[in-house]
């Protein structure tokens, strides 16, 4: 393999053919940089080197044995082969066995000497017992002893392949990762060399240098994920806006609708407000618990824009929830004589040829729709609003896109995930914040129950007794079809099992694998009461509102994060009666009670949402993967905040000196920025 470069292709790696390559792809590994950046996710202590008679049961021992026979092969129940060395060293014997592993007698001869490292299944003052041992030649002493990385794993690649992999590319040909940091960059945080951190973090001799190494690669990932986020604010933090608002009054639409703006919605208006009547451009992120109100908070910011002569679009992540939106916003907008209309992949093409032409005409002031309104054939006449629903579900790119349709638009994006606010800081840097902390006086909280299958036909009573008085349910599992590795009650399973229990009502089932159509009809005849009971996968997780749904069996709970949870147990308790989440699961470690017990506990989003991070970790909590953003290896944005704070002020700093990124000591950093972000970041650091 010559000329291996950081690009080439892991499959020229020696020892990798096509079914091993195939494996790797599953753990993300396709390029000799993938391979040297796939880091450890924790080590084995092999320190000491052990004798025969040091061994004590149920350890895990580093040892030197030298055969005193050949490899004998024998045959257990079930025609497992049985493969046995003696080794002795000093007058002590152990006994080595590998299952169904014929190689073993190939691989180790009579009177060698070879290194192991096992668990000792049993263990005497004469004799020890270890099972399939890793096997090394004395030569890999250097390489093996200490702290032994531990990788996650595929089925088919063992921790042994993957590390003689990871030392053939590190140790034996020496490939180097190119610094993007200078020397004088890394003197002023602290931070190791970065082909030392690489070393480090793969062939530690000790925890100290795991922990410098780990600091100098969580660093960089923040510090680039840092840059990455104030780069993409870059355009709307520096360019004044021509369409600063006059008329911000916004009293004749708050007479149309059938209710009162809480405290916390009348405040973020005001921020809105303030936003739109200055000269630098809007880019602020609301975040609101389920049922808040921050669509009403939208409208009232569409509304603005149109009376000060902009249009205004909305796009939302699923058909179901724009035609919500559509439903709700425009009998209001009506009234007012603004004109509303929506697209989504069931409008036709007649229909979007006549939505298109209004569009250009300025016929037409508000468009609500999903990623369809960001197709090239879209235009509008004068866009000035730009609101995104449940940000997380839409990649930079597209928000982008549908912001480029006008030439300077304000931005709103609205989640309902809640972050804790200190995070979202940190994450959303210069992006301004609001948070919508109070629900609508008359929500009532959703009481929350733990069971397991036991409780199956209370469940059952009990969501007899809520339909009998006219009420309908949810029941959500984590699966389409089922799988035999995974004990998991699949949607298909339920759905039958619920058809022959609910013999005479009407059940349905919905999930992701439908086509479009298909689902929103099921939907609308669950919202038109047709359906007493909707068995269904997540795909009704995000802003479906049937206040007449009261009761909603999640199936499996365990398997879910607690944002998930919190955002479908969101989907009852949208009316003025008493309802009810039953999560099921029959997981009884201690973290899988806790967790299902702060959802008991607890209807605050923001209490979940930080248990959940504790719990679980960030994982794609945050939708980094959905909003273009790059999976972190090692970093994790609940652990590492003050790394995360070091590197804002190093981003900061850089950018004070460097907007741009073309000084030479940066050069490195702006390439490696482009190649991790991808084209997304292109337009505005290329």
């Amino acid at each position: 393999m010559e000329n291996i470069k950081l690009d080439t292709s892991v499959q020229y790696v020696k020892g990798v053919g096509p079914k091993m390559y195939e494996l790797l792809n599953k753990l993300g590994i396709y390029t000799i940089r993938d391979l040297i950046e796939y880091y450890p996710r924790t080590y084995e202590d092999r320190t000491k080197l052990k004798n025969v008679r040091e061994f004590n049961k149920d350890e895990n021992v580093l040892f030197i044995g030298t055969l005193i026979k050949p490899v004998t092969i024998s045959y257990a129940r079930k025609k497992k082969i049985v493969s046995t060395v003696v080794i002795d060293e000093e007058g002590n014997r152990a006994f080595l066995t590998w299952f169904n592993q014929i190689y073993i007698k190939d691989r180790l001869k009579e009177g060698n000497s070879y290194l192991f490292y096992g668990k000792v299944s049993f263990a005497s003052p004469t004799r020890a017992n270890v099972d399939s041992c890793s096997i090394y030649e004395l030569s890999q002493l250097d390489k093996v002893q200490g702290l032994y990385p531990i990788y996650s794993l595929t089925a088919g690649i063992t921790q042994n392949y993957l590390f003689k992999l990871v030392t053939s590319i590190i140790i034996d040909k020496g490939i180097l990762l190119e610094d993007i940091f200078s020397n004088d960059f890394r003197r002023k945080y602290g931070l190791a060399e970065i082909n030392y951190a690489v070393n480090n973090i793969h062939f530690p001799k000790d925890y100290n240098m795991i922990q410098t190494a780990r600091n100098r690669i969580i660093f960089e990932e923040l510090f680039l994920f840092q840059l990455a986020l104030m780069k993409m604010k870059d355009i709307e933090m520096n360019t004044s806006k021509t369409n600063v608002y006059k008329d911000l009054d916004c009293s004749e639409f708050l007479k149309v609708i059938p209710f009162e703006l809480t405290n916390a919605q009348k405040k973020v208006v005001e921020q809105i407000k303030e936003d739109l009547a200055s000269e630098k451009i809007m880019n602020r992120l609301v975040q609101g618990d389920v049922g808040s109100g921050k669509t009403m908070v939208a409208a009232i910011a569409m509304y603005i824009a149109v009376k000060n002569g902009y249009q205004a679009a909305l796009m939302a992540p699923t058909t179901i929830l724009a035609n919500q939106h559509y439903l709700e916003l425009s009998k209001y907008f009506e009234k007012l004589n603004m004109k509303v209309e929506i697209i989504t992949s069931s409008t036709t093409k007649k229909q979007k040829e006549k939505i298109v032409e209004r569009l250009k005409n300025n016929d037409i002031d508000i468009l609500i729709g999903t990623h369809s309104i960001i197709e090239d054939n879209i235009e509008f006449n004068n866009l000035g609003l730009v609101i995104t629903d449940e940000q997380h579900r839409f990649g930079v790119k597209q928000r982008m896109k549908l912001s480029a349709k006008g030439n300077i638009v304000d931005t709103i994006v609205m989640t309902a995930t809640p972050i804790p606010r200190s995070l979202a800081i940190i994450l959303y840097g210069d992006l301004d914040l609001s948070v919508i902390d109070e629900l609508p006086p008359g929500r009532k909280p959703v009481e929350t129950f733990v069971v397991n299958d036991t409780y199956n036909q209370r469940v059952y009573n009990f969501l007899r007794k809520n339909i009998d008085q006219g009420r309908q349910a949810y029941v959500v599992c984590p699966l389409v079809e089922e799988n035999e590795e995974l004990d998991l009650n699949s949607v298909e399973k339920l759905y039958e099992e619920y058809k022959k229990e609910f013999s005479n009502y009407s059940v349905a089932i919905l999930h992701g694998k439908m086509k479009n159509k298909e689902k929103d009809s099921i939907m609308q005849d669950f919202k038109d009461n047709k359906i007493n009971i909707l068995i269904s996968t997540t795909v009704i997780e995000v802003g479906i509102s049937v206040p007449n749904a009261t009761v909603m069996v999640i199936e499996n709970a365990d398997r879910f994060g607690l944002a998930a949870l919190h955002q479908l147990r969101g989907r009852v308790g949208r009316g003025s009666d008493a309802s009810y989440c039953i999560l099921k699961s029959n997981n009884r470690s201690a973290i899988s009670r806790e967790r299902l017990d702060t959802m008991r506990k607890s209807n605050d989003g923001f209490y979940i949402a930080k248990k959940d991070l504790e719990l679980r970790g960030p994982g794609d909590f945050f939708g980094i993967r959905q909003s273009g953003m790059p999976e972190f290896k090692l970093a994790n944005l609940l652990t590492d905040t003050k790394v995360l704070e070091k590197t804002q002020e190093a981003v900061k700093d850089i950018l004070k000196n460097d907007k741009n990124l073309e000084l030479e000591e940066n050069r490195k950093i702006k390439e490696t920025l482009l190649l991790k972000f991808g084209e997304q970041l292109g337009r505005i650091v290329g």
